[in-house]
Formats: structure tokens, sequence, C-alpha cells
């Protein structure tokens, strides 16, 4: 699987003090199929640009998707703006393709309850390899589950290691956008309160 399949079956898996939210999962996806094409070198990075390579034939469809996505003339994208344009409803079309490939069904009793409806991870190979990784403490992936509230352990938080500087920027992006994200959803909250007490007000 991508790594991006692996961090959506770890968010399904994990149970941390907060719930994921779609947006935060989004984005956090959107980071991880920019490093798996890195590491498939359909990209490169430009200092936060960007820049596309040729096309590799891409046996999955999502990250298929994601490289048919690419700004593929100057300018080039940033790496913010492609979180942003990619991770619309990303974790969306993720659920839809786990249950379309049997990774996910509907439990007897639920116990995941990811947006309207309760699904809850099958048992595969796929669900057991992402396991093993998140297991092991493979440093990329648990970088982009720690962005979104999930952490395995109380050990140091890890940097990109081996990968390199385009990872590592790829991750300290998704960690500003997710930061960007709660900022919105706090200056809203506090919006809606004002507004709320004004029409309270005698």
């Amino acid at each position: 699987m991508t790594t991006a399949k692996d961090l959506f079956t770890i968010a399904l898996e994990s149970q941390p003090e907060r719930s994921v939210g779609q947006g935060d999962l989004s984005l956090s996806l959107a980071g991880a199929e920019l490093i798996d094409l890195l590491r498939a070198q359909a990209v490169d990075l430009d200092g936060d640009l960007i820049v596309p390579g040729p096309q590799p034939a891409l046996d999955d469809r999502l990250l298929g998707a994601a490289a048919s996505a690419l700004v593929r003339q100057v300018p080039y994208e940033h790496v913010e703006d492609w979180l942003w344009r990619r991770g619309r409803d990303l974790a969306a079309a993720y659920q839809v393709a786990f249950e379309e490939d049997g990774l996910l069904a509907r439990p007897r009793r639920g116990r995941l309850n990811f947006g309207a409806n309760r699904m809850e991870l099958v048992d595969t190979p796929a669900r057991r390899l992402a396991q093993s990784r998140w297991e092991e403490d493979e440093p990329v992936l648990g970088a982009l589950a720690a962005a979104i509230g999930i952490r395995r352990g109380e050990g140091p938080e890890d940097d990109a290691g081996p990968d390199g500087e385009a990872v590592t920027t790829v991750l300290a992006a998704v960690n500003d956008a997710v930061m960007e994200l709660e900022a919105v959803r706090q200056r809203r909250s506090i919006e809606n309160t004002a507004f709320a007490n004004v029409w309270r007000a005698p």
C-alpha cells in the first residue's frame, strides 16, 4: 500500500484522545501522496515548488489521480497550495476507495465513527502491513500521523530521516496547514459565540 493508504488505515485503527477531523486527515493524506510521488520520482521539489517529472506507471489509482492532478506548467505549485487543493475532501475519497476495494465494511456493532457512517477495517494483508509499519515506528508515517494528533507511545518525535530535505519540507507544510485549519476553526467558534451572545443580549 501507499503511505497515504497506510495513514488512512492508522487513522481508523487509532483511538486518539480527540477524534481526527476529516479536514486534518485530508491535508495529511495530500502530504502523504506527495511523499509517495517523490519516492516514485514522479516529482521533485525546488525549494517548496513541486516540479513534476515524467508520469510513471502507478499501480494505485488514488496515487495515479494525484499524479494526474499535478500542475505541469510554470509557475509550478507550492507545496502548501497543493495540500489545500488536493486535500479537499480527500479523506472522503479514500473512504470510498477503501469501501470499493473491500478494505472497509459496516460492522455488526459499530465502534469507529467516520463521518456520518460507522465503518470498520476488514482484516486484510494490507491492513496488517500498515499496522506493521506503524509498530516499527516508521518515521515519515509517524510524523504524518502526529500532525493529526495520533502518536504511538511517548518516545521522541523522529524527523524525516534518510528521505531528505524534500520530505522534511512536505512534513513541515502539513504541520503548518493543519495548524492553520485549527486556527480557522477557533476563529469561527469565537465569531459564532460572539454572534450568539448578540442575539441573547437584552
